[in-house]
């Protein structure tokens, strides 16, 4: 589980095809990585993967085929920059919203406005993820917990303050670039459930 606060960046130094799978090694700050043990869990642009090895500035992870197909990180190449979190401890605060970090699917950055203190983009998304999206819902976008915009069809507005842009990858993101995107759990649980009570008294 995670909060969707991004708590690092982290750039990509290698990446290793294997034969069902892809490894990723990434460049952390050393204090980001204080405590860390093998099999611990991290997100990775939103993205639940396992540390498989790590040393006091480096961390890896193995990417199975599946994972690649469904979120950006199939995308990555040496010197991209990816989101971090740590996973969440009894007694963290919670700053954002639950994430799962497992990804529903990803969405195409359509236009980005940039002002002073604000910074708009327009990311659009699968139809079938509709129902989940509205104005002033949480979503996790590359991992970053943050609150929706507007809605219009099958897009959505973010805006965006300066400390946002500073503490994640999308101060880079660029028109046409794929994020992932994981929609707040507890929405899709309850449009779920009224979709089923409303078909039963339909029958």
């Amino acid at each position: 589980m995670f909060t969707g606060i991004v708590q690092t960046q982290a750039e990509v130094i290698a990446i290793e095809q294997r034969e069902q799978f892809r490894q990723l090694t990434l460049k952390v700050a050393p204090e980001f990585l204080q405590r860390l043990e093998i099999g611990a869990s991290i997100a990775i642009n939103g993205c639940c993967l396992t540390v498989v090895q790590f040393t006091t500035t480096t961390v890896t992870f193995d990417v199975i085929d599946e994972t690649l197909r469904l979120t950006n990180l199939g995308m990555l190449t040496q010197g991209s920059q990816v989101n971090l979190e740590r996973s969440l401890k009894v007694g963290d605060e919670i700053g954002g919203h639950h994430v799962s970090g497992h990804i529903h699917c990803t969405g195409t950055i359509e236009t980005i406005t940039s002002t002073a203190d604000n910074t708009a983009m327009w990311i659009a998304f699968p139809e079938a993820f509709t129902p989940y999206v509205f104005s002033k819902g949480f979503i996790s976008v590359n991992g970053a917990s943050l609150t929706v915009g507007q809605v219009h069809e099958q897009q959505f507005s973010l805006h965006l303050i300066p400390e946002t842009l500073r503490l994640t990858n999308l101060s880079n993101a660029q028109p046409g670039d794929a994020v992932n995107l994981e929609f707040d759990q507890q929405t899709m649980t309850i449009v779920e459930t009224v979709e089923r009570v409303l078909a039963s008294r339909a029958q």
